[in-house]
């Protein structure tokens, strides 16, 4: 009996044996065969996860956010306790202690969820699981992708840390709201650190983790607060909160950002704009989209805020008043549908979803409103927001445009509105109508030591068109470009009081005969470059051109960054080739600095996730920044490093010249400001562009206006309509910048100068008509010698006197010659004259 019992026992001990034994080798098989290919687990000792990019301001504020995914990356040691407790007490309680599968855990959540009839659901995967879900399998609900998903988690507790595997799980599981991550999810719930959440507040993040879809804190309030409030108990069963701590914290309501009781992040980040969409442009070339928009760069804009909007303002205005002035209303040519204009709520939520734009604040915030009622006297509207003041739109506030109400609107049409205030006091005045402009333009300001942009504004409103019009709109710059011909012509031995004959043109070219004009149509005969450039006289310009040679001039552009490849036709030296505004103030601000290269830069610094510095602009190195024995008062030496493109006394001398069209050329009228400025005018045939660049000893700036598709302006000018944008500008940056006189080299010897002639004066001369003209040192220049370019001038031509002297003999002066640019032929050309 005894026998049989031992070999019965051993039956069973063998059977379960060799049970185990195939079990076993039934399992290693199965983990074999799915363990083959399964994605290495390596690849997430290097894993970066997809973060957000952020553009800081000088002073460090942020002012716009780039992101597929908008996640913030945190370090685990630096993501509060508090914070990793609620996701443990709700994800894996066990998470600690399992060797990355947890069967009891899996046993608990089956039993509370039959206990509370499934409403307490705990997930049964592990946190070492969900990562490996996340981040090498696909989502699929199949017994294969769970197995895989156990073998790697298996592997990865033997290659990780706990606290790695969940670093990686808090900053990549999504929360709802396009936040990936709890740093991400903190700010857009609650618009709070990490460090600032309460118990609730962590509870809720961790609630989220399971059904972010289904538990949003409005639409799904119900279900948000029994989902927190189990995530609570759980924390204080685990000993993580106490049991009162669980209960105060569940006892309140969810406040959120959607529920209203804390403002959005995004109210504190300025709505996107030309300048930081640029900086995307620029920077997804330079270091791959990929890069930019999931590296977690931070990227340090040389945008000054203020600045900004006072650029945004100037050229707003001046769009904004030739619009006006032409009479005509278009509105937004959006109308919403009758029936939804009976409802407040319906046309309030009708007027929300339509595409306006919503970023325009000049003289105030201007609103989106819908059209409610026509009357002879009176529009009645409804506003986007709340406010206190009636919304009517007297008849008196239409005034500037043709036709009445009825004329010009309908119920339903969608408009823009802004209030009315009076100067002194602010107080209310009326509902105003406003339209974006059709006319468009651009303006730009940068430093010209440095090239740090400083504002840039690409058209009236960058959500009513991202079409940035300072970096992507090549236009003909005019008069704008004709300093380079200039400057080419003092770098090729001529002087401003250098003689041009202001005569007649005839070409005769491929398209037929060309025959350039004057602005004034008049000519003055022969004249100083001085007053050719002050009072922009394109005859003289032309003849100057053929005088040096077209292939001076465009190597002179092309080595200013005007140009890439320019072509030699002289129409192109009354500024017939398109270029961009950025590349125009950027070569101006190189007349500013002295002849020095300067590259216009819209960041100044850009680091990676690490903190990393992987690109700087400035390449200035301080000489004596450690020299502690440096006397009281004395500077450091800065070497800029910065390569010279053309002489220094002649950059003083363009910059002197461009001071007179300030002072009495055709900007004279627009420009009045504290501090010595130089610039240029420019405005096409039929006035299709119209410009003014200029600059002060620290900073250049400069304005395009112009259709999209080019057509005239009418009578608009450089000097009229951009030049006032420039003011209004500089008026600011001066009193933020300051300036100074323009640096003098050391070269530059004074004499004397009749404007209008040329003639050199006695020493200590004065009057309207006498400068004191730059000449290089050592070189005496030859006074009395006239250019024509080759170009024969008529006689008994008619020419305008400028002073009753003009017609005098010039005299001169012995001293060296000049070396004078051989002339050139014009070839083929492309484009007519321009004014």
């Amino acid at each position: 009996m005894l026998r049989l019992l031992m070999s019965l026992l051993g039956g069973i001990f063998s059977m379960l044996t060799l049970g185990l034994a195939m079990a076993a080798v039934t399992l290693g098989a199965v983990f074999f065969m799915y363990g083959r290919d399964l994605p290495s687990y390596e690849t997430l000792a290097q894993y970066s996860p997809p973060t957000i990019s952020r553009v800081y301001s000088a002073e460090g504020r942020i002012i716009d956010e780039f992101a597929e995914e908008r996640r913030l990356f945190t370090p685990v040691e630096d993501i509060p306790d508090l914070v990793k407790h609620a996701f443990i007490a709700a994800e894996d309680q066990n998470f600690y202690v399992h060797p990355g599968f947890d069967l009891r855990g899996m046993a608990a959540a089956f039993v509370e969820a039959v206990r509370s009839r499934g409403q307490d659901l705990r997930g049964a995967s592990t946190i070492t699981q969900q990562v490996m879900k996340n981040f090498l399998l696909d989502g699929s609900r199949t017994a294969e992708r769970k197995i895989k998903e156990i073998i790697l988690a298996i592997r990865i507790e033997r290659a990780m840390s706990k606290d790695d595997i969940l670093e990686l799980y808090l900053n990549e599981i999504f929360l709802g709201q396009n936040s990936y991550g709890v740093t991400a999810a903190a700010q857009t719930y609650f618009n709070k650190p990490l460090t600032e959440l309460a118990p609730g507040e962590a509870a809720y993040l961790a609630a989220l983790a399971q059904r972010p879809g289904n538990l949003h804190p409005v639409r799904n309030n119900a279900d948000a607060v029994a989902r927190r409030n189990y995530v609570l108990r759980r924390m204080a069963e685990d000993g993580y909160i106490t049991r009162a701590e669980a209960e105060a914290e569940a006892a309140l309501p969810l406040r959120t950002v959607q529920s209203g009781d804390y403002p959005s992040f995004r109210s504190t980040v300025p709505p996107r704009d030309y300048f930081t969409d640029e900086i995307r442009r620029q920077l997804s070339a330079n270091f791959g989209a990929e890069e930019f928009f999931t590296g977690g760069l931070s990227i340090r804009a040389t945008m000054d805020p203020d600045l900004q909007v006072v650029a945004a303002h100037a050229l707003q205005r001046a769009l904004e008043q030739f619009d006006r002035g032409l009479g005509r209303w278009r509105g937004t040519g959006i109308r919403l549908p009758e029936e939804v204009l009976s409802s407040e709520e319906a046309w309030r939520e009708a007027l929300a979803a339509a595409e306006v734009p919503r970023d325009i604040t000049l003289d105030g915030p201007w609103y989106p409103a819908v059209v409610l009622e026509v009357g002879e006297e009176a529009l009645r509207l409804g506003i986007e927001g709340n406010h206190p003041e009636e919304p009517i739109v007297p008849r008196e506030d239409i005034g500037w445009m043709r036709g009445s109400f009825a004329d010009n609107f309908t119920r339903g049409d969608v408009v823009l509105v802004r209030r009315m205030t009076r100067d002194e006091d602010g107080s209310f005045i009326r509902w105003t109508l406003r339209q974006v402009p059709e006319v468009q333009g651009a303006f730009m300001a940068m430093d010209v030591n440095t090239g740090r942009v400083l504002a840039m504004q690409g058209g009236f409103s960058y959500q009513a068109s991202v079409f940035n019009r300072a970096t992507q709109a090549r236009r003909q710059p005019g008069s704008a470009f004709k300093p380079f011909v200039y400057a080419a012509a003092l770098d090729s031995g001529y002087s401003p009081a250098s003689i041009v004959v202001d005569a007649p043109i005839e070409i005769n070219t491929p398209e037929g005969l060309w025959v350039p004009q004057n602005a004034s149509g008049r000519y003055y005969g022969p004249t100083p470059l001085r007053t050719g450039i002050e009072q922009s006289r394109n005859l003289m310009t032309i003849r100057l051109a053929q005088e040096i040679g077209m292939e001076t001039v465009a190597d002179y552009a092309e080595r200013f960054g005007v140009y890439d490849d320019m072509r030699p036709f002289l129409a192109n030296s009354l500024g017939a080739q398109e270029t961009t505004l950025f590349r125009m103030v950027a070569a101006y601000a190189m007349f500013a600095n002295g002849g020095e290269r300067v590259e216009p830069t819209l960041v100044d610094r850009v680091q990676d996730r690490y903190g990393r510095t992987i690109y700087r602009h400035d390449p200035r190195v301080c000489l004596d920044c450690d020299d502690l024995s440096l006397p009281p008062g004395q500077a450091p030496r800065i070497d800029s490093r910065r390569t010279r493109i053309m002489n220094a006394v002649t950059a003083y001398q363009i910059t002197s010249m461009m001071e007179g069209v300030v002072q009495r050329g055709t900007a004279a009228r627009a420009i009045n400001l504290p501090v010595p400025i130089a610039g240029k005018t420019g405005t096409t045939n039929e006035a299709k562009d119209v410009w003014f660049i200029g600059y002060s000893s620290n900073i250049a700036a400069g304005c395009y206006i112009g259709y999209d598709t080019p057509r005239s302006m009418g009578d608009a000018s450089g000097g009229g309509l951009c030049a006032p944008v420039f003011q209004a500008f500089m008026q600011e940056a001066v009193e933020r910048f300051g300036g100074g006189p323009f640096p003098v080299p050391e070269d530059c010897r004074f004499i004397a100068i009749d404007r209008f002639t040329g003639a050199r004066l006695p020493d200590g001369s004065t009057g309207d008509n006498v400068v004191q003209e730059c000449f290089r040192a050592g070189e005496e220049p030859v006074f009395g010698i006239t250019y024509d370019g080759g170009f024969a001038m008529t006689e008994n031509l008619p020419l305008v006197e400028e002073v009753r002297a003009a017609s005098r003999n010039v005299t001169t002066a012995t001293g060296d010659t000049a070396v004078v640019g051989p002339n050139a032929s014009f070839g083929t050309l492309s484009s007519g004259g321009l004014y």
